[in-house]
Formats: structure tokens, sequence, C-alpha cells
């Protein structure tokens, strides 16, 4: 992933948390919630009041740049039961939905697929519900 400093608010923590020890022993997803939970392990927890305005949260709308084939993806990242990647919600258990999460404008993030490494840029946050004062999201 990226050297950039991870950023969590504590009441995404606190959700992403209660969805981890939820399906810490389903099999068939460990993988992905893994991959979450190690990443939530390499941030610093924000107050969400404290959120910076730049930092990909939940319920967030973000604005991503695919480096490799110069396109962009606007995606709303959410938490897994309300993904709907046709209509553009993300799970934050996706690989590219824990990839994004803590990460802030301008970061490229990089991280291994079975093609090879995938590479996208954060190019805006188009809404964030912290610094929009929707802390109940």
């Amino acid at each position: 992933m990226n050297e950039s400093t991870l950023v969590f608010s504590d009441y995404d923590v606190e959700r992403l948390e209660d969805i981890l020890d939820g399906y810490r022993f389903t099999e068939s997803k460990r993988g992905s919630f893994d991959a979450l939970a190690d990443e939530l392990g390499k941030g610093n927890v924000v107050a969400a009041s404290k959120m910076p305005p730049d930092v990909v949260t939940l319920n967030s709308r973000i604005l991503l740049r695919d480096l490799d084939k110069n396109t962009e993806l606007e995606v709303t990242l959410v938490l897994p039961a309300n993904a709907d990647f046709a209509a553009g919600r993300l799970s934050v258990t996706s690989p590219i939905g824990t990839a994004v999460l803590g990460y802030a404008v301008g970061d490229e993030i990089k991280w291994q697929v079975q093609a090879g490494v995938k590479r996208l840029r954060i190019e805006k946050i188009l809404y964030q519900p912290e610094s929009a004062g929707d802390f109940h999201l």
C-alpha cells in the first residue's frame, strides 16, 4: 500500500470493529476482513469532529484515478451491507475499499492483484460526512 499516515475516525473504527468481530470466524470472507483489520492497525484514530476534510472515511464520495488506465471512478465507500458496485457504492471490505480508507487526496495507493500491481490515486473528496457535520452516517 501507500507510505502515507492513515487516519481513521473513532466512529468508523467502532463500526468496523463491530463488523470484524461478527465476521472473524467466517472462512469465506476471512481474507478481506483480515486485510481491513490490518489496515485499521496501521493508522491513527481521531475524533470524528477532528477528521481532516481530505481523508477518505466511511460514506465518503470520492473520485479515484486508475493510474494504469488513466480513467476515473466515482464511488461512495460504504459498509458491506450497503455495497452495490453498479450503483457506485463500494464496500469497505473490498480490496479497493480497504485500500482507500484512511488515505487523503493526492495519495497513491498500490496493492497486489492476480494480474500484478494495481495503482490508484485519490483525486478528490466529493463528500465527506465528517466535514459536512453528518456524524450519524
